[in-house]
């Protein structure tokens, strides 16, 4: 059998009931925005692996460009993005600029993601 005509219905039929109850549930446009914004930020390989690396310890730019074998410069730029999407934050401690997640929903979101992707 077609594996298109498989993973379709072969009928049209609308369930009024589910569409309406799944509609009032529906989040406003610019949560979905921003929720589509978080992923994209996601969506970078680099950006894994720093969100990663935070998800274990917190450590400052030097040691993650260290890990990455990139600039501090470039880790810097991504550390930006990351931040500005409120997916990690940093404190300052003399002279070094620590980050490390957000909060505990950015690691949850990340482990349970990582389980997703290890189950396949």
């Amino acid at each position: 059998m077609d594996k298109t005509i498989e993973e379709t219905c072969e009928v049209t039929y609308v369930d009024r009931k589910k569409v309406l109850s799944v509609e009032r549930k529906m989040k406003d446009e610019s949560t979905v925005q921003l929720l589509a914004e978080t992923f994209r930020a996601l969506g970078d390989p680099t950006r894994v692996k720093m969100i990663f690396a935070l998800s274990q310890e917190e450590l400052c730019v030097c040691d993650i460009a260290s890990l990455l074998g990139a600039t501090e410069s470039a880790v810097s730029h991504q550390l930006r993005v990351l931040r500005n999407m409120r997916l990690v934050k940093y404190r300052k401690e003399g002279k070094m600029a620590y980050y490390s997640l957000d909060d505990v929903h950015i690691k949850n979101l990340f482990d349970e993601c990582l389980r997703h992707v290890e189950e396949m």
